[in-house]
């Protein structure tokens, strides 16, 4: 296995070598150009094209990337921001629901007074406190 891994690696190398071109013109005049060389054809040197850019262009493409990297950030802000309201959204709902099954266990509930005494809810205002909760949960929660 390790020798035949080898022997392709090797009879690869040839094609990984850089490829040359060349030209030549056939009888007719006509110039040509072709991997393989024909007689009379000349290697031809190519280079890397080298871009250069003047201060314009290069003034032209900060501008671009400041622009989207703020718009980036105010993608990630708006991203962020509305992921910070559903989990607010989804707290409330669960103090609702929680709410809503205190409720429904039935129970006598009641509040403190500023004199510190206890004021019992009667059934209308849990009833109530029942469709207002369902309301909201119905309304927010999906």
């Amino acid at each position: 296995m390790r020798v035949t891994f080898l022997l392709l690696l090797v009879l690869s190398l040839p094609s990984a070598a850089p490829a040359q071109i060349y030209r030549w013109v056939d009888a007719q005049g006509s110039v040509h150009f072709g991997s393989q060389p024909k007689p009379g054809a000349e290697v031809v040197e190519v280079r890397p094209q080298i871009i250069e850019r003047d201060e314009a262009t290069r003034s032209r493409e900060a501008r671009s990337e400041r622009f989207f990297d703020a718009r980036r950030q105010e993608q990630q802000q708006a991203t962020q921001t509305a992921r910070e309201r559903q989990a607010q959204r989804e707290q409330a709902c669960r103090q609702w629901r929680e709410e809503l099954a205190g409720l429904s266990r039935g129970g006598r509930y009641f509040y403190t007074d500023a004199k510190g005494e206890r004021v019992y809810y009667s059934d209308e205002e849990i009833g109530a406190a029942r469709q207002q909760l369902t309301g909201r949960i119905n309304a927010g929660c999906g």
